[in-house]
């Protein structure tokens, strides 16, 4: 006599294995969940230091060398002033400023020009906030056709270095 069924046992044994397997591919996709979401993290840092290198490069690489000012009013922070024809907000040449208070470099755009680190609430402009610094000095050349070196290190982030030949 020809047997069709399956029996109790063999029943209870593939739905054993389709548990261990079921396990398993939950274990797998928990872990590539977590993979994801590491991964996603780091794409979004990559993506923020690109997007203060763009900002920085482009705003060096458009200013006009006359208005470049670089002072020193700290031994690690810089304050950097100069137009530019770049612009984050729509303006037409624009002043552009670089300062740190309290190790947060800041990008100030303004219609006026912006004289020092000192800034008054009366004078309009508009503030980025670029992130936290433990350095930020920008080194001009001597002679008029060298190329600007700018140095910020990024808390949590990395170091950018630049070099940059300014058009104007």
């Amino acid at each position: 006599m020809k047997k069709n069924a399956f029996t109790l046992i063999e029943l209870l044994i593939s739905i054993t294995i389709l548990s261990i397997v079921m396990l398993f591919l939950y274990k797998s996709y928990a872990d590539l969940n977590k993979t994801n979401k590491l991964y996603e993290k780091e794409v979004l840092k990559l993506q923020h230091i690109s997007r203060i290198k763009q900002t920085l490069y482009l705003d060096l690489l458009l200013a006009t060398k006359e208005t470049l000012r670089v002072s020193h009013p700290d031994v690690k922070f810089d304050f950097v002033s100069f137009t530019t024809n770049h612009s984050l907000h729509r303006l037409v040449k624009p002043y552009v400023a670089y300062i740190v208070k309290e190790n947060i470099l800041y990008r100030l755009e303004s219609n006026k020009a912006i004289q020092s680190a000192e800034i008054s609430r009366e004078q309009p402009f508009i503030i980025d906030k670029i992130g936290s610094v433990k350095k930020f000095e920008l080194y001009t050349p001597k002679e008029k056709e060298g190329n600007v070196i700018m140095e910020a290190k990024l808390k949590n982030l990395a170091s950018i270095i630049l070099k940059v030949k300014v058009l104007n």
